[in-house]
């Protein structure tokens, strides 16, 4: 961030003019209180070339595809390349996530994400737990069998597939298997491993946390190289800012935390001997955008120009794809409200906006019903009609960064890149994302941002519309989505039995004895074993109860 240009003298008719209207503005609104957004930055009534100067143009904005990339990680952006649509799909059965997801297609979704069964998240077989909580969120998926119902007349060598797939990443060992039943090469598998930053789970979902923090660890990089070596079109590592900022995290904090776990993971990897400039360019970003609608831009424009400069001074990154900051982003379901659940409509659309102006690369737009169950099919075409129109109706993708330039947003991206900064500057000094989670200082940092938003929505400092404020009691009524039937839980659970029974068991069990040698072995890779188990067979439950033996339950700790 440069200070040239900034606090200019504009002149004796600048002073008087801003003098004058001051005091009208005074005097409209006496005694007027300082508003803050999410990030505790106070946000004035008025920005001027006081604020921010065009001289500063070339160190602060440059242009897009260019240093500092605050204007954007490619020359065209999305004049040239639009956003990808990736609408998360979670139901029930294997059957019934692909009839969904072909219609889902069809409606213009241009990629897939795919979320398993809360059970699954757990790390467990659907025939290990409650009947009753299976399907409810996302799809049960525990055998490769269950991944090829998935995707039956899926294109998977030519479409990309995200996988919200947690350490130690069985849906991805799955999804190769069904590769090679169909012999497509690894090499024209794309797609992301959406749930791999192992620390947000740590910190902000702890049912998904499957393994100790350590041996988290170690799969990781295993994981990263794996996809490094084998899997060209494949991006190993989503860092991701979302869990943190739903759990409470600021704008500012959000992005601070997932800029130094990107830093611990490239460290990290640098350490097993893997060449930053070949596996940084696939790093990939994701990211919460909540209804602060400026805030959220200036994020991740600040964002963008941090990775820049830390990719090439800290880490040594030569090359400048491995100096772009890429993300997908996520409109927030911490700001859909179960009253009046339609208006969530018009805040999923707000926060669209803001990230399109703020230059991300992929988007799912949220359901207005999701605040009740998995979306239903309805809704879901509502947010990912909101995409289209956005994309071909409302003009935003013909200029490229359109609010730079403006002072407040200037200004803003400034003051966010600072409070970044403060933060990341915090976490470094105790020693890192990995030590200052295992110390508790980023939990308790989410949890004082979490209870101060909390005491400005009881105070009605911060306005929720339907909740504190223009209440109704005529709400509209939503019909949430039915539940699976328990009989199509009990008849995939014979399922799952049966295709245990019938496979050859020998070849599991020597595939689940390897793996586990590989866990004492620093030299062999945890992942490939992963791979080779899932491809004989092993359950994705077989498979993370034999991590766990072998390294460690994972518990997260939970700041009081």
């Amino acid at each position: 961030m440069s200070d040239n240009g900034k606090n200019t003298k504009m002149g004796q008719d600048f002073e008087a003019a801003r003098d004058q209207w001051l005091d009208s503005y005074k005097g409209q609104l006496p005694g007027e209180k300082p508003r803050y957004n999410r990030s505790g930055i106070e946000v004035k009534p008025l920005y001027t070339p006081e604020d921010w100067s065009p001289d500063a143009y070339l160190p602060d904005l440059g242009f897009p595809g260019d240093k500092p990339f605050t204007r954007g990680i490619y020359p065209t952006m999305h004049r040239g390349r639009s956003w990808t649509q990736r609408q998360l799909i979670g139901l029930a059965t294997p059957e019934d996530y692909n009839a969904r997801m072909r219609r889902i297609i069809d409606s213009g979704a241009t990629a897939l994400s795919m979320i398993p069964c809360n059970s699954v998240y757990r790390g467990y077989d659907i025939d290990e737990v409650d009947i009753e909580i299976l399907g409810t969120c996302g799809t049960t998926i525990n055998t490769i069998e269950d991944m090829e119902t998935c995707l039956d007349g899926v294109p998977i060598g030519d479409m990309s597939v995200a996988l919200n797939d947690p350490s130690p990443f069985t849906l991805l060992a799955f999804l190769l298997g069904v590769a090679d039943r169909r012999d497509i090469p690894w090499s024209r598998i794309s797609g992301t491993s959406n749930q791999s930053d192992y620390i947000s789970h740590y910190v902000a979902n702890h049912m998904f946390f499957r393994l100790a923090l350590g041996g988290a660890r170690r799969v990781f990089v295993d994981h990263v190289q794996f996809a490094n070596e084998r899997l060209p079109r494949w991006n190993p590592v989503s860092v991701v800012g979302q869990h943190m900022q739903q759990s409470g995290a600021t704008p500012a904090e959000a992005m601070a935390f997932t800029l130094a776990s990107a830093i611990q993971y490239a460290e990290d990897c640098q350490a097993r001997g893997l060449d930053v400039n070949t596996f940084l360019p696939r790093f990939t970003f994701f990211f919460d955008i909540s209804i602060s609608f400026f805030e959220e831009i200036a994020k991740f424009r600040a964002g963008r120009r941090i990775w820049a400069r830390l990719a090439k001074e800290r880490l040594g990154a030569e090359h400048p794809r491995a100096w772009r900051f890429k993300f997908h982003a996520q409109t927030s379901g911490v700001d859909l409200t179960r009253q009046q659940p339609l208006n969530n409509i018009a805040r999923t659309t707000a926060q669209a906006i803001a990230g399109i102006l703020g230059g991300l690369q992929s988007m799912h737009t949220d359901a207005y019903d999701e605040v009740l169950s998995t979306p239903t099919e309805a809704a879901a075409k509502i947010a990912i009609q909101t995409q289209n129109i956005l994309r071909e109706e409302a003009g935003l993708t013909d200029v490229i960064d359109p609010l730079g330039g403006s002072y407040y947003v200037e200004a803003l991206t400034d003051q966010m890149e600072e409070k970044i900064m403060a933060v990341f500057d915090e976490i470094d000094a105790a020693g890192g994302m990995f030590d200052a989670v295992s110390k508790g200082i980023v939990q308790e940092k989410i949890g004082e941002s979490s209870m101060d938003f909390q005491r400005r929505v009881e105070t009605g400092e911060q306005t929720i519309v339907g909740v504190n404020a223009y209440q109704d009691d005529e709400d509209v009524p939503v019909m949430p989505l039915e539940r699976p039937t328990q009989k199509a839980m009990e008849d995939q659970v014979k399922k799952l039995k049966t295709f245990k029974s019938e496979r050859d068991n020998s070849k599991v069990e020597k595939a689940l004895a390897a793996m586990a040698r590989a866990c004492e072995d620093e030299n062999d890779n945890v992942f490939e074993k992963l791979v080779e188990a899932a491809s004989v067979g092993a359950t994705h439950g077989e498979m993370c109860a034999c991590l766990r033996r072998e390294l460690g339950f994972g518990q997260p700790m939970i700041a009081a």
